[in-house]
């Protein structure tokens, strides 16, 4: 089973690595590659050209934002409804049952998060967990699904939403707060995971453009861009030796998902509509 909605990866400078391609490869989950055009050649010998799609533009010392929005309008050109972008750095898509984070080998999550998230009209975002951040047992702390968060890296996007990405550092925390704060519904995924890379630590990507810029702390300016953007619900935080953001969600507790007329529950699930293990169940 495959996505339904397409895939795209955004890339710069990962052709050696390509880490998210290699794993879409592997499971046999189609998807587009997207590059700036200095870069054809070299993505063009590892990747099969067919999958690539090249911006018309390059080195433009702007992040992945303008890649991210040439993507967007890309996929309301083709006529989907949502799209999927994705990060390029994530190893694996997992899934959590009985206690285990198991390796997918098909494209059956991307499926399920959005069978479940098209059955709501205001979902504007939904995605999966990171592999590092989740636990080993859902909890009612660490719900199978978890509304009205961040959605990082690995995002299934509403095209008719009213927003574009901005700015240059934090655009996925931006854009689910922005989405948030309108009465939006954001969905997280703890059942789901991806093995996303550390920032920074792999070669490419915003690594030298942005983090490094200016031989300045990466992590600061990431944090107080975001401070300014949103400076009702983010401070700022020093944590295990570095600078760290802190977003307050408590606001967005009351936007209720709205369920699409005609979608039925299946008796037997949870009251997300998702089929539980027999340990999930007693949660």
């Amino acid at each position: 089973m495959n996505p339904k909605y397409p895939v795209y990866i955004i890339s710069k400078g990962r052709w050696e690595s390509r880490l998210t391609s290699k794993e879409l490869d592997r499971i046999n989950v189609p998807y587009h590659i997207v590059i700036e055009p200095q870069e054809y050649d070299s993505y063009a010998a590892v990747i099969n050209p067919d999958k690539i799609l090249v911006l018309p533009f390059s080195n433009l010392g702007l992040g992945g934002i303008p890649a991210r929005n040439w993507v967007w309008e890309h996929s309301i050109n083709i006529g989907a409804e949502r799209h999927w972008i994705l990060d390029d750095n994530i190893r694996h898509f997992r899934v959590y049952y009985d206690n285990e984070r198991i390796v997918q080998n098909e494209g059956t999550t991307f499926r399920v998060i959005e069978d479940f998230t098209d059955r709501y009209k205001n979902v504007a975002l939904s995605g999966m967990q990171y592999t590092m951040f989740s636990v080993t047992q859902i909890t009612s702390n660490k719900p199978i699904i978890q509304q009205n968060t961040r959605i990082y890296s690995c995002i299934l996007i509403k095209n008719d939403i009213p927003y574009r990405w901005r700015g240059r550092y934090n655009e996925d925390t931006d854009l689910s707060l922005r989405a948030l704060k309108d009465g939006w519904v954001t969905l997280l995924f703890n059942k789901f995971t991806c093995d996303k890379q550390m920032t920074m630590t792999i070669k490419g990507g915003n690594t030298e453009d942005l983090y490094k810029l200016q031989n300045a702390d990466g992590r600061l300016l990431m944090a107080q861009s975001l401070q300014k953007q949103h400076p009702d619900v983010v401070k700022i935080t020093r944590k295990w030796g570095r600078w760290q953001h802190q977003v307050d969600y408590r606001p967005f507790k009351l936007n209720k998902l709205i369920k699409k007329e005609g979608v039925v529950i299946p008796e037997g699930v949870n009251n997300y509509g998702m089929v539980l293990t027999k340990k999930e169940a007693v949660l």
